[in-house]
């Protein structure tokens, strides 16, 4: 792949437009070099790696914003014209995009890569409004962290008066969104960091977070009766809130409080342990709009099939993680979730790792009679020797993943011209979840994000859903976007779509969900080879860092996973060591690239800490 992180991996516009064409024509990788089986001696076998990415099907892209000669259009700071390809959803309709800017050229993902995606004297928005996060460890002091920096003039040139929510949404064209094509940062997969998950630890403890700024997701909605509506999460929020009777309050603090600490009081809950989490909801003489709140925005888990025990570990889950950095349990990475593998590969560049990108494998090289593996061979005829080897799941053949069973995750990503809940700041990150209208079919998770997230160009939202598969994904989620939105059809005109956002442009695809997975199920591994899979469908991040973490134990037991990192000032060079160069290139664990010291160094921001507060 020409991009960092594979399917964690975030695109511009136009880089989204050709991840899309390039998986629905899913063209063979063509061999450069012919003769290297020459490579392989007499006491060595092969085990072939795959041509083709597998693990994205049914994608489909439709736009609904007017066409006005979109052919024409051009995205700012864009290299030269991909070739036209048609919107499977707009018959007849052109979309010509740009071929997005290769992300890196050198190994190491540069703090500064992003800036020219940013308008000059441009920050994030929710300066104004407080809500940006530096991440700090538990006692409070400094880890040069997540940034948040803000400045008057961040605040000018991104937030968006409130008197315009009341106001109609401005009309957003599709040449408009190929033109901003470089204000938005599109995630294949849509995921939130919880504010004491295994992520944001693993951030704070290596030090990675300084590489990246986070913005709190503020608003935590449900979906009931056809309405979309605000839950109160924190106490405040709680008794604040205008939707709930005074009893009802009551009713909510007191099992909230109790899911708390549900361990110290087992009576409450063992003769339910067998039941579902709904049922146990049901004997709690709360009401039916209290068990929706925290059943499908709160646990945010599954009406069918979710023990007593799981809905109570998530209930807790999320209240234990309120209050660490906002009234929410949750953080998201500005410019998208894909900065999270490039922060990772940042640091690894700093001592000595390398990434390579458009640097495909042909082959694992196995020697016949330890059974180990011993190199790889590239698409250029190169052995690479090593002593371990991580593959990721899509890069094994059919023959190898004979015994194994994938799972899909249905995904839609939309633009749209406004939010599902318009209130006073529209400068909000907003998590919904659509319970199933049919009994057995999953509960869909919707992530809306706004412009000062930088994940999408002013004036228009960035909506992503997300489902376990049971059909292709548009089967899965276009009921859900047509309860949610307007699809700018003919439909406008009809009463019952007034007041809903419009989907200017949309695309639908099936990932593959290899998580979960044991290692003997792939057929005929090597002991030293070892499996990691693509993202999984939960909201948060767990899965990744405990298989990581599980991985790096199990090659080197004595060692400390993700150590704290020296800091660039106390890194000593040796005489006869030259500076490190421009690309990140090093083979010593001890050079630094000077941008990162002077990025590190200069630190100064305004920046929310930790504070004690009563939830």
């Amino acid at each position: 792949r020409n991009y960092y992180g594979g399917n964690w991996a975030s695109f511009s516009f136009s880089g989204l437009l050709s991840w899309i064409k390039e998986n629905q024509q899913k063209a063979d990788i063509t061999d450069e070099c012919e003769d290297w089986r020459k490579l392989i001696l007499e006491n060595e076998e092969v085990i072939s790696l795959t041509k083709k990415d597998k693990t994205i099907e049914h994608v489909e892209d439709f736009c609904f914003a007017d066409q006005d000669s979109a052919e024409d259009v051009e995205e700012a700071g864009a290299l030269p014209k991909l070739p036209v390809f048609g919107a499977s959803g707009a018959e007849g309709v052109a979309q010509e995009s740009e071929k997005e800017c290769p992300r890196m050229e050198s190994a190491l993902p540069e703090a500064e890569s992003r800036e020219p995606e940013k308008a000059p004297g441009t920050e994030p928005a929710s300066a104004v409004e407080g809500n940006d996060v530096e991440i700090t460890s538990e006692n409070g002091s400094s880890q040069s962290t997540a940034l948040g920096e803000s400045t008057p003039e961040s605040g000018r040139a991104e937030a968006a008066p409130s008197e315009t929510s009341a106001q109609e949404p401005k009309k957003i064209t599709y040449s408009q969104i190929v033109r901003e094509g470089r204000r938005f940062n599109i995630d294949l997969v849509s995921k939130l960091l919880y504010s004491r998950g295994l992520l944001i630890d693993l951030l704070i403890k290596s030090n990675v977070s300084r590489y990246a700024e986070f913005k709190n997701a503020m608003r935590i909605l449900a979906f009931r009766e056809g309405k979309v509506e605000q839950v109160p999460c924190s106490r405040a929020d709680v008794f604040n809130s205008r939707q709930l009777a005074m009893v009802e309050k009551r009713m909510l603090m007191k099992f909230l409080t109790f899911c708390l600490d549900y361990e110290q009081h087992p009576d409450e809950y063992k003769d339910y342990e067998s039941g579902t989490f709904a049922e146990f909801l049901r004997t709690r003489k709360l009401t039916p709009s209290l068990q929706h709140f925290i059943l499908h925005s709160i646990a945010m888990v599954s009406e069918a099939d979710c023990s007593t025990l799981e809905g109570l570990q998530a209930t807790k889950k999320f209240l234990q993680c309120l209050g660490r950095y906002g009234n929410t349990p949750f953080l998201f990475p500005l410019y998208g979730q894909g900065e999270i593998p490039q922060c990772f590969c940042r640091l690894c560049a700093v001592f000595g790792g390398i990434y390579c990108l458009r640097h495909s494998v042909r082959c694992l090289v196995v020697d016949k009679e330890s059974g180990r593996c011993k190199a790889i061979v590239d698409h250029f005829g190169q052995r690479i020797s090593a002593n371990y080897f991580i593959v990721e799941d899509s890069y094994l053949s059919e023959s190898i993943c004979t015994n194994v069973c994938y799972r899909q995750i249905s995904r839609a990503v939309l633009i749209t011209d406004q939010s599902v809940l318009n209130t006073d700041s529209e400068q909000q990150i907003s998590i919904l979840t659509v319970p199933p209208v049919d009994p057995g079919k999953p509960a869909v998770c919707v992530i809306e994000l706004c412009s000062s997230t930088m994940t999408c160009m002013k004036d228009t939202y960035l909506v992503h859903l997300t489902c376990p598969s049971t059909k292709t994904a548009r089967e899965d989620l276009e009921p859900v976007v047509q309860k949610l939105f307007t699809l700018n059809t003919e439909k406008e005109s009809e009463n019952e779509d007034m007041g809903k956002p419009t989907v200017l442009w949309a695309v639908y695809f099936n990932m593959r969900d290899s998580s979960g997975i044991d290692k003997n199920s792939y057929n005929g591994l090597p002991s030293n080879v070892y499996v990691c899979s693509g993202p999984d469908a939960a909201l948060g991040n767990d899965c990744a860092v405990k298989q990581a973490e599980t991985i790096f134990q199990e090659m080197f037991p004595t060692e400390e996973f993700c150590p704290p990192p020296p800091n660039p000032e106390d890194i000593i060079y040796d005489e006869d060591e030259t500076a490190p160069e421009e690309t990140g290139f090093s083979n010593s664990p001890e050079t630094k690239p000077e941008s990162l010291t002077e990025e590190s160094s200069s630190g100064g921001s305004t920046a929310l800490k930790k504070e004690d507060n009563e939830e």
